[in-house]
């Protein structure tokens, strides 16, 4: 079994689980399904409370796909939610990444 089977299998039992959410998306980034990669990690960020490393990777694959505005925008989103949930490191990385884009 490939290891997006088994990933997708678990969901099955734990569908609300976003460690195995955030693992689905990561392994179809790197099937190269990033479409469906990024709506995984838009639902994510849409959770409550939103789910920082969500913000980071999907700008981070955005600009992969040289969608910079989007990576952009993204980006400036997370840094926001980042800070407001005390995540420090989160924000100075994702700060840092947008930073590069310009």
């Amino acid at each position: 079994m490939s290891r997006r089977a088994e990933i997708e299998s678990m969901l099955k039992d734990a569908p609300g689980d976003t460690f195995l959410q955030y693992a689905l998306a990561m392994e179809l980034r790197s099937e190269g399904e990033h479409e469906e990669s990024l709506k995984l990690f838009g639902d994510l960020m849409a959770a409550k409370p939103p789910h920082v490393p969500a913000f980071f990777m999907a700008g981070q694959q955005l600009a992969g796909l040289d969608r910079i505005p989007e990576a952009q925008e993204i980006l400036k989103q997370g840094i926001q939610q980042a800070n407001e949930q005390g995540n420090a490191h989160a924000s100075g990385e994702m700060t840092e990444f947008l930073m590069s884009l310009q």
